[in-house]
């Protein structure tokens, strides 16, 4: 099948509505087919169309002047060898539910293409994701390595639903040691209670609290200590993050969640739904508006899932959090 270029689109010149009618390529215009450049270099690597007499080589070459372009190309490609129907959409693409096109069922995938480098910024994703649900579609971020392999990811924004550890907390009697705060019962046993996994055993006497802990329970008016507005500020010190990660703490607590820290997984939380010895989450708290490398958010959810834990970003803006789930899928 011939075509020619225009600058933008590929136009078949005989037969162009089979493509559309039988296999989803294009937009009809009239009584022509408008093709996108994915779908063109697609077809002439088939050899199913010559676009002005120029190579598969040739046609590339003009078609990745525009950036990004080799890219996307991949994603399309990878995603019409699977056998499903795929054209440009809101995003990046639209994929087909399979055996569905244009005008015969409905897409079910919005995709977003990255590559490993790209900065993520979480703002972004999760516009992308919130149009996704408007529109009763799951959102895919594609990432591309540099020996061009693709890693699908489904990307949701959502509140978290309630915990399971809700508990009453009794007020307690701390002491500060350092930066360290110490709760010592007589009795030796945990006068908070044990399903909300406060503290850590310093021996069999102490229970020690982490900074965020000593906050929580100072901020909820339940840890009577000496020096607590003085240690509030010392605790905010040589930690740029407190902040935030203090508004996300704060959250999962009165949500009924047991946040822990994370650190040996590199993040900020391993968050627990009730007293158990496997966490359901791995939580890092970011200040709205920023991001990180799609690489790092790649390591992020290939160690969570090895763990078998969700991984979640919580963007805080102000003191509203959103949290942005990335699992890998298989499309």
């Amino acid at each position: 099948m011939k075509a020619s270029f225009d600058g933008e689109w590929v136009c078949p010149k005989e037969e162009g509505t089979d493509l559309y009618e039988k296999s989803g390529y294009g937009r009809p215009d009239g009584n022509r087919l408008k093709l996108f450049p994915e779908e063109a270099l697609y077809l002439a690597g088939k050899d199913k169309l010559t676009v002005d007499k120029l190579s598969f080589d040739e046609l590339a070459k003009r078609f990745s002047e525009k950036t990004d372009f080799f890219r996307r190309f991949l994603v399309y490609r990878d995603i019409r060898e699977r056998g499903l129907v795929i054209q440009t959409g809101p995003q990046d693409f639209r994929v087909f539910r399979r055996g569905e096109k244009p005008g015969k069922g409905r897409s079910q995938f919005l995709i977003r293409v990255l590559s490993e480098r790209d900065f993520v910024d979480f703002t972004a994703i999760a516009e992308d994701s919130h149009s996704a649900v408007n529109m009763r579609k799951q959102f895919v971020v594609a990432a591309v390595d540099d020996e061009n392999e693709i890693t699908y990811y489904e990307v949701k924004t959502s509140k978290l639903p309630e915990g399971k550890t809700c508990v009453d907390i009794p007020k307690v009697k701390g002491v500060l040691t350092g930066n360290s705060v110490f709760i010592m019962p007589e009795s030796g046993k945990n006068e908070l209670p044990d399903e909300a996994m406060f503290g850590t055993w310093f021996d069999d006497s102490r229970l020690v609290l982490s900074p965020l802990e000593t906050l929580y329970l100072l901020d909820k008016g339940l840890l009577e200590i000496e020096g607590g507005d003085e240690l509030r500020k010392t605790l905010g010190v040589g930690d740029s993050e407190l902040p935030f990660k203090m508004v996300v703490y704060e959250s999962l607590r009165d949500s009924c969640y047991i946040p822990r820290t994370a650190y040996k997984f590199g993040h900020h939380f391993r968050v627990y739904s009730e007293r158990s010895s496997h966490s359901a989450m791995l939580v890092h708290a970011i200040p709205g508006g920023s991001g990180m490398p799609m690489s790092r958010i790649s390591r992020s959810v290939r160690l969570a899932h090895s763990v078998r834990k969700k991984m979640l970003f919580a963007c805080v803006e102000q003191n509203d959090i959103e949290y942005i789930e990335f699992a890998r899928i298989k499309l």
